[in-house]
């Protein structure tokens, strides 16, 4: 008995999760089928706000960006006050390289929930794609005074300073990133050249 108990558990989830659309929709996920996985909570997009944004974020995982954008629109006039919506938005509109809706896009957030670190991040890594440097440095450095004890905030300000031809300033971020994280492979490298 001892030997089927295993056997029989796995075969209880099994069913259960086929059973149940959402679980087959994580597990599909976490297998790298994110079409597949978006195409079990399709028939729940209108009943609700979350469905939408699951579903936007796995056509953005299954490479369906513009159907992605029109989901997380969708979501966001279901729920105007939401920030996941916004936030969803810029991952499709980045990975197709329109860095100036993303950059609308994060700053919107940012007039609502202000040093939102998510949306912080996203608009360096947006200014970096751009290559934006000295807007990159400021606001890395606005990012690095709220969060001190953040590497990544630093290493975007040691990034802008060093773009922007300020060896020394760009040497004092990356110390610091050294502090926080010591042997970080970028700031020993540019420390060390």
């Amino acid at each position: 008995m001892r030997i089927l108990l295993p056997f029989l558990f796995a075969f209880v989830v099994s069913t259960a999760a086929a059973a149940d659309p959402w679980s087959e929709s994580y597990r599909l996920e976490a297998s790298g089928k994110y079409l597949d996985a978006a195409a079990q909570i399709e028939p729940f997009v209108k009943a609700g706000e979350f469905a939408q944004l699951r579903h936007a974020w796995l056509l953005y995982l299954g490479g369906r960006f513009d159907e992605s954008v029109a989901g997380y629109q969708r979501a966001q006039q279901m729920n105007p006050n939401s920030l996941d919506a916004p936030l969803g938005l810029t991952l499709p509109l980045m990975a197709q390289w329109k860095w100036k809706e993303a950059a609308d896009v994060t700053r919107k957030v940012l007039r609502s929930a202000p040093w939102h670190y998510v949306a912080s991040v996203r608009l360096l890594v947006i200014l970096e794609a751009q290559k934006q440097w000295k807007p990159m440095a400021e606001e890395a450095a606005r990012l690095a005074e709220r969060y001190p004890s953040d590497a990544t905030a630093w290493v975007y300000l040691a990034r802008g300073e060093a773009a922007s031809g300020k060896a020394e300033k760009a040497k004092d971020a990356y110390r610091r990133v050294l502090q926080i994280v010591p042997g970080h492979i970028e700031a020993t490298s540019y420390i060390n050249r």
